[in-house]
């Protein structure tokens, strides 16, 4: 079971918090550092403000040396799929192959309307975010001395070089989510290497049999992952103290999360695994408890 770091640092982090939570999951042994990619908090201030997602991948890419970076997810409102596909081609060279890209339709309007974004409604949204998966798969995947074209109802791509190559071949691995509705999990079994389904315990039995269904129908097998907010503590006490930082009740977290002592947070990942999920997305929401970290890499990761 890998198991990968997550943070939400629109939720009121710099660079350096997250250089000090990725190298400290690196020191630990923690599979990968991943990052969401927002623009405005959520039910905070968000100080002292967001920060970019390939920005922040591409410094993290030169000063780390083994963890596995990535964006749980960038959505597809904010770039175009051709500057995309050079950012994640780029910083993937820039690590040494270590780079994975998740991709999503976007959904939150209200940081579209402050940062002057366009915000489409969810079936013209899904369309772009559809097209922006084919022209990045593609151009990512061209080999050297072709060139990519792509027509469709968003984009048009003439006689692209599909320059620069990612140092994994046939590309870094794409991963996809959400609730794998029939347009969803014909994209995933079509393009992803990775289905993450995120905070929906309940819905993620039903959303991995869709798509495993699909895969089935094309051919191909796909990784499993799931996204939960951790909260763990040696003793109750310690568990209290976590979840009142991130403004939680330990009853809710437990609940619905990878919340409590290591015992029950290892039987819930076993859980996880019974349903073939073999990665797991810890969600660190207090980027300032290292101590949170530590106790994950010497009480459960041994466990699985």
């Amino acid at each position: 079971m890998d198991l990968r770091i997550f943070t939400e640092p629109q939720q009121g982090a710099s660079y350096g918090d997250l250089l000090r939570v990725a190298r400290a999951g690196e020191d630990l042994g923690f599979d990968a550092f991943f990052r969401s990619d927002h623009y405005l908090a959520m039910d905070t201030d968000g100080l002292p403000g967001p920060t970019d997602a390939w920005v922040t991948l591409g410094a993290l890419a030169r000063e780390t040396s083994r963890i596995r970076l990535g964006t749980l997810v960038s959505s597809a409102t904010f770039r175009l799929p051709g500057p995309l596909a050079i950012s994640v081609a780029q910083v993937d060279e820039m690590s040494g192959g270590r780079v994975e890209l998740g991709l999503g339709a976007g959904w939150y309007e209200a940081e579209h309307r402050a940062y002057g974004i366009a915000f489409l409604p969810t079936p013209d949204r899904f369309d772009r975010f559809a097209e922006q998966v084919e022209i990045i798969d593609g151009l990512l995947t061209t080999a050297p001395g072709q060139t990519y074209s792509f027509a469709g109802r968003h984009y048009r791509l003439e006689d692209s070089p599909a320059l620069p190559k990612p140092v994994q071949a046939p590309r870094p691995p794409l991963i996809l989510g959400g609730a794998a509705r029939k347009r969803g999990a014909a994209l995933a079994a079509r393009f992803a290497d990775e289905y993450n389904v995120a905070f929906d315990r309940a819905g993620a039995p039903a959303a991995f049999d869709r798509v495993r269904a699909a895969a089935a129908e094309s051919g191909r097998s796909l990784v499993y992952s799931v996204a939960q907010v951790l909260c763990v503590g040696k003793d109750e006490s310690e568990l209290r103290r976590r979840a009142e930082a991130i403004g939680r009740e330990p009853a809710d977290l437990r609940a619905t999360e990878l919340a409590g002592t290591p015992e029950e947070v290892v039987d819930r990942i076993g859980e996880f695994a019974d349903l073939g999920v073999s990665r797991v997305y810890l969600q660190v929401l207090d980027l300032n408890d290292l101590d949170h970290l530590e106790l994950v890499a010497g009480k459960i990761a041994p466990q699985l």
